[in-house]
């Protein structure tokens, strides 16, 4: 009988242990972000380097303090992908994250496809957000667009504890 009694208890805390790390992971720390209406989305001028807002409708995006690469956004565009290629730094290593299941607007391997068959058309967002972390927007040809963050090549380097390369911005701090 005790046998039965202690596998039951380390089976249940196993399932809660579980369901607590599921939550953690896909719920816990993610938020929806306020839209302003006026400078949501955001892309980089090829002139001048600076990011400027684009028209966009619908926006939602999701973000976690937890980390900088959590956040997710779903906007849509009536600006047309070969005025935005004239206009809007192009972004060739796009790689979109997984967004959680619930945050359907957001499906990370859809919008891979569309960039990898060149249907979708990825901008450089704002780079070094946050030092080390660029935001991505990607635009489908129906004005669908979605931004993530992603690592940037000086993320890279200084998060795996190298010293920052000459190219890269100084970090914050001096650290």
């Amino acid at each position: 009988m005790t046998g039965k009694l202690v596998a039951g208890i380390v089976v249940l805390s196993a399932l809660v242990a579980g369901v607590a790390v599921w939550y953690f992971q896909i719920h816990a720390f993610y938020e929806p972000v306020s839209a302003t209406g006026e400078d949501d989305v955001q892309l980089t001028l090829m002139a001048n380097n600076q990011p400027e807002v684009i028209l966009y409708e619908d926006f939602q995006a999701i973000d976690a303090g937890s980390s900088p690469i959590r956040y997710r956004a779903c906007f849509t565009t009536s600006m047309s992908q070969p005025l935005l290629t004239e206009t809007y730094q192009p972004y060739e290593q796009a790689e979109p994250l997984n967004a959680p299941g619930w945050f359907e607007c957001f499906n990370a391997g859809e919008i891979s496809a569309a960039l990898q068959s060149g249907e979708a058309l990825a901008f450089l967002g704002t780079e070094n957000i946050e030092y080390g972390i660029d935001r991505i927007v990607a635009i489908l040809p129906d004005g669908r667009g979605f931004a993530w963050h992603q690592i940037n090549k000086c993320g890279e380097i200084v998060f795996d504890g190298d010293d920052a390369p000459d190219f890269c911005p100084p970090k914050p701090g001096g650290q």
